[in-house]
């Protein structure tokens, strides 16, 4: 209780310790402390994220971790025996390339390899901190085209991460019947997200094939089915209902694309006449534009020269200009009281926004951006577990087991599947009042399977 109350206050201090209890308490005694905090809580608006989000919260999270999800051994065992065979082919092509064999996890050895002995260099390359040339992900792919020994270096890195993180490591973590129990800590993140560790199941990758393949070994027990909820395009629902941008709300309300139709109107098109990459670009912009992005980075995710990416720029907030008016407000507002604050009044600090030095100052005007959609997503989707807890303490026939992202996963009776994942589906859709929500929906998709790789559509 104490660590909520402390990480409410301040969600900078993350998993807070004694120390932090008593220091932001103003007391030299843990129960003086406490009620030091809880009364700052009230007095600065968070009674309702406290009492009616993280306090009840922790149950829930408890009932998950006890209830674990079934893993399939077999499966996992698999898998990891053809991604060790892969991970030697594709070593074998880097000694190959580099004609012998050295440590290829050493950034080092890599760095010597890939700068002097191949002599490949991108312009404006990074070093580290300790001086050495920078073999971070983001330098390789300057490289890529180079050469091909880039290409296998960063799928090598791929394959071990997902070996040491998960292939390998999950078979040692599960219980007597084969489920995996990881721990979800609640005042783990400064968004107000729920993190997990052990493992960190917030990072099992979706972007690539290898990475998605592992959520095959996720699977229902018998007589049960796995149903996953996931809140389609939060975040920029979430803009539009802050911003109470009219065109933003109008694609939602009206159930559009919202790609295509901000696609439409920064290329000045119709909608049918959107193509496949002025889609993509539209997307960039949308989910870029969230995060705070500027039209350097802009630019560099589109591939375009920067006249280009600033005239998208401009035509997007040409195009939603209650969306843009918000967002200079947010920062005006965060530069002044040094905080943003969510939907549902939990607030976040930002240190940096008043610093003389340029890129500190710039780096947490895009967080306090970025904050209230992020931080208004987390609120929600707590609520939503409250809600689907609640019925489902209930109704017996389902449990709630995981939280990724923005997407729930539950083990629901096989008759039951469909009658029950009715409720869910309406619960967490309902979170948030019409009203509240500006007429914005914020709307779920679910899907279901015997295992978490492979679903169907409800």
């Amino acid at each position: 209780r104490a660590q909520l109350a402390v990480w409410v206050l301040d969600t900078n201090v993350t998993e807070p310790s004694l120390d932090d209890i008593l220091r932001m308490g103003k007391a030299k005694v843990f129960d003086e402390a406490l009620k030091n905090i809880e009364e700052e809580i009230k007095k600065r608006g968070l009674s309702f994220v406290y009492e009616q989000i993280e306090l009840p919260l922790s149950p829930v999270l408890r009932r998950m971790e006890k209830r674990g999800v079934k893993i399939d051994k077999k499966f996992l065992k698999e898998l990891a025996a053809d991604y060790h065979k892969e991970l030697d082919k594709i070593a074998k092509r880097i000694y190959k390339a580099a004609g012998g064999e050295f440590n290829i996890a050493s950034p080092k050895q890599l760095g010597d390899i890939l700068f002097d002995k191949l002599g490949l260099s991108a312009p404006k390359q990074k070093k580290t901190a300790g001086g050495q040339r920078s073999t971070r992900e983001s330098e390789l792919e300057k490289l890529r085209d180079q050469h091909p020994i880039i290409g296998d270096i960063l799928a090598y890195r791929e394959l071990s991460k997902l070996l040491s993180t998960y292939i390998d490591t999950i078979p040692a973590l599960l219980d007597k019947e084969d489920r995996l129990h990881t721990t979800y800590v609640q005042a783990g993140t400064t968004t107000g997200r729920v993190a997990s560790q052990n493992p960190n199941l917030q990072n099992i990758p979706i972007k690539s094939e290898l990475g998605r393949a592992i959520r095959n070994a996720f699977i229902a027990d018998k007589g049960m089915r796995l149903v996953a909820f996931d809140y389609s395009q939060v975040e920029l629902r979430i803009a539009a209902m802050l911003s109470k941008d009219e065109a933003l709300v109008e694609i939602f309300r009206n159930g559009r694309d919202v790609h295509t139709e901000v696609a439409s109107r920064v290329f000045h098109v119709k909608p049918e006449e959107v193509t496949y990459e002025m889609r993509r670009r539209a997307k960039v912009i949308n989910f870029g534009i969230l995060y705070g992005m500027g039209v350097n980075s802009l630019m560099a995710a589109l591939g375009t020269k920067r006249a280009e990416a600033q005239e998208f720029y401009d035509q997007y907030f040409a195009a939603f200009p209650k969306l843009s008016a918000y967002m200079d407000e947010t920062i005006a507002s965060a530069s002044r009281l040094g905080y943003t604050e969510t939907f549902f009044g939990r607030r976040r600090y930002f240190d940096g926004i008043k610093s003389s030095i340029p890129y500190v100052k710039a780096a947490a005007e895009r967080m306090a951006l970025n904050a209230p959609f992020q931080g208004t997503a987390a609120d929600l989707f707590k609520l939503a577990m409250l809600k689907v807890d609640e019925y489902l303490q209930k109704d017996k026939r389902g449990y709630l087991l995981l939280q990724v992202h923005d997407e729930l996963v539950f083990e629901i009776e096989e008759d039951a599947v469909k009658e029950v994942a009715a409720k869910l589906n309406e619960l967490m859709e309902s979170v948030v009042s019409e009203k509240e929500r500006s007429g914005v929906p914020i709307t779920v998709e679910g899907k279901v399977g015997k295992n978490w790789g492979e679903m169907e559509k409800i």
